[in-house]
C-alpha cells in the first residue's frame, strides 16, 4: 500500500510548524517531509516525531539566502565552501532526525559563468555530499524543477538527471520523482516513471497545473498509484501541494488513496 508523507512547509498552514506534526499525524499521515528544518532545534524536532509516531522522510540540504532568491547553491561555482557547510549541517539534522535522504537543491543558472562551469561545479559538490553522506547509508537526492515556477534552474528535466548522475557516479545518489514538475516539463509520467526504474527513492505529488490536491488537474494520480503499487514501489508519496482551502477540508483524495 502507498505510504504517504505530509510536506509541512505547505500543508496544516492554519497552524505553527510544530503544531503540524499533530495535525499530520491525527489525519493518518505516518510521515512528514518539509523544505528545511534549520530553524528549529533538531533535539525539539527529534521530539515531535517520537511523539507522534512519526518518519522523517525528507528534507533540503541548506539552499543558501532563501529571501534573497537562491534556490540552492550546488551548481554554483565559488560557493563550495558554503555548500560543504551546509552538507554536515544536514548530516547533523538527517542523524537527528532518522532522515534516511537529503535533497540538494541545484541553484538557478549564474551568467557570470559558463553552463560547463556551473556543470562541473554541480557534478563535484553532488559528489562531495554524496561521499559524506554515504558513509551514514543516507541517500543523496536530486530533483528537476519546472521552469514555470523557478525560472532559470539548473535542473529541469529527468533526462538531465539522468545524464548527470553517470558523471557524478555514486551509489546512494537517485533522483527525487517529482511528478508535478515532470508532467509541466515532460508528461508521459508511466512510460517517464518505467525509464527511471530503480534511479529514484522518493516520489512527489501535486495536481497539475494549479498545485493543489492530488485529486483534481490534469493527471490521474489515483491510476498511478495503483500503477506503482502493482510495480512494486516501495518509497513514499510526498505530498508536496498547496491545499486549495483548509487543508483538513481537502484530505478525501488521502482516504481514496489509502482505501
Amino acid at each position: 500500500m502507498a505510504k504517504f508523507a505530509a510536506n509541512l512547509s505547505m500543508m496544516f498552514n492554519e497552524v505553527p510548524f510544530t503544531e503540524r506534526f499533530a495535525q499530520a499525524a491525527n489525519v493518518g499521515f505516518k510521515g512528514v517531509e518539509y523544505l528545511f528544518p534549520y530553524h528549529e532545534p533538531a533535539e525539539k524536532l527529534s521530539e515531535l516525531l517520537s511523539k507522534h509516531k512519526l518518519v522523517q522522510v525528507l528534507f533540503n540540504m541548506p539552499a543558501g539566502v532563501w529571501e534573497t532568491g537562491d534556490r540552492g547553491i550546488a551548481c554554483l561555482p565559488g560557493r563550495e565552501k558554503e555548500f560543504a557547510d551546509g552538507v554536515h549541517k544536514a548530516l547533523k539534522y538527517a542523524l537527528a532526525l532518522d532522515c534516511k535522504q537529503v535533497h540538494a537543491m541545484a541553484g538557478k543558472l549564474d551568467r557570470r559563468f559558463t553552463l560547463k562551469q556551473q556543470r562541473e561545479c554541480y557534478i563535484t559538490n553532488i559528489q562531495y555530499a554524496a561521499d559524506v553522506m554515504a558513509e551514514y547509508d543516507i541517500n543523496l537526492l536530486i530533483e528537476p524543477i519546472n521552469i514555470r515556477d523557478i525560472p532559470g534552474y539548473f535542473l529541469t528535466t529527468q533526462s538531465q538527471a539522468e545524464d548527470l548522475m553517470k558523471f557524478v557516479d555514486r551509489k546512494n545518489v537517485f533522483i527525487q520523482l517529482d511528478l508535478y514538475h515532470c508532467q509541466i516539463m515532460e508528461g508521459d509520467l508511466l512510460k517517464t516513471i518505467e525509464r527511471l526504474w530503480g534511479k529514484f527513492k522518493h516520489i512527489q505529488v501535486a495536481s497539475v497545473p494549479e498545485r493543489n490536491e492530488p485529486d483534481r488537474g490534469e493527471v490521474n494520480y489515483f491510476w498511478l498509484f495503483k500503477k506503482l503499487d502493482e510495480m512494486g514501489y516501495q518509497g513514499w508519496f510526498g505530498c508536496e501541494y498547496h491545499p486549495a482551502g483548509h487543508t483538513k477540508k481537502g484530505l478525501g483524495w488521502l482516504v481514496k488513496a489509502q482505501s
